[in-house]
């Protein structure tokens, strides 16, 4: 692939744009077709893996912003919904003048992503979805210590953030990467415990998308750990049996953080599926 020059995730200027009643922040990477990246619960944009965007951004323009009520973005007094979140991206992406892109979901970033194909199909060319799920009954759910986990708000940053990365990453890989800076980014960024809350209410009361997931007319990776414990591979494979003519990828030994993890092999399993004429 052609190599071009791009600005550091570290170095890119933090944008704002309003649109659908509330101040989206963002970043930009790269240039060429635009590949937006929406993030999951409780996360922000500058969690994203900075060399999974270094990689992409030689080949795309990754945009990468705030939901709702997250990081630097605004938030109003509406209650929180896939729809709602789905919507901000369409307005998003209209507001900075992207007709369609190419979009990447990771875990609950995969319902505002499926959202926003299913009822906004003409601003996604290929979707992607990293730990996605469908959501509804027929999610598979993770255990039940592992989903307390993931909703405890309580304790320090420092706290907060230990119980974080031991959902992200195996333990025998943690053990073996013990240096995090090595491989997660620095999180400079604030989120407050209600919007998160609100957050896993819109996860909770989603009806999800079995029954119209065959609607989506459009190219479809899937990519999941087979060691993920927040979302359980096997949602994956139902995704994949659902799609037809998906791509599913397993990455063996990988977890929820499998971004971090195996950034490199990602990027090139994602460029090659964009590349891929369908």
């Amino acid at each position: 692939m052609a190599q071009v020059n791009c600005m550091s995730p570290k170095n890119a200027d933090i944008k704002t744009v309003f649109a659908n009643g509330i101040d989206i922040a963002y970043k930009e990477y790269g240039n060429k077709e635009p590949l937006l990246m929406i993030t999951g619960y409780s996360a922000t944009m500058d969690m994203w893996s900075t060399q999974l965007i270094d990689q992409l951004s030689r080949n795309y323009r990754v945009i990468v912003f705030d939901n709702r009520g997250m990081g630097l973005s605004g938030t109003t007094d509406d209650e929180y919904s896939m729809r709602l979140f789905a919507d901000d991206t369409a307005k998003f992406l209209e507001e900075i003048g992207i007709e369609s892109a190419h979009v990447l979901g990771w875990s609950m970033g995969t319902n505002i992503a499926q959202e926003l194909a299913l009822n906004y199909p003409e601003k996604v060319r290929k979707l992607i979805m990293y730990a996605g799920e469908c959501g509804g009954g027929e999610m598979i759910m993770p255990d039940p210590e592992v989903y307390e986990s993931l909703s405890d708000t309580s304790g320090t940053d420092e706290e907060k953030g230990m119980r974080f990365l031991k959902l992200l990453f195996p333990p025998d890989w943690m053990e073996e990467n013990p240096v995090i800076e090595e491989y997660f980014p620095e999180i400079t960024e604030e989120i407050s415990p209600e919007n998160v809350d609100k957050q896993y209410n819109a996860m909770q009361t989603w009806e999800g998308s079995y029954t119209r997931l065959t609607k989506l007319d459009i190219p479809v990776l899937i990519i999941t750990g087979t060691e993920d414990v927040l979302t359980p591979p096997e949602n994956s494979l139902f995704l994949a049996g659902q799609i037809s003519g998906s791509w599913l990828v397993q990455m063996r030994g990988a977890g929820h953080g499998a971004m971090y993890q195996y950034p490199l092999e990602m990027a090139e399993v994602i460029s090659c599926f964009i590349e891929a004429s369908h």
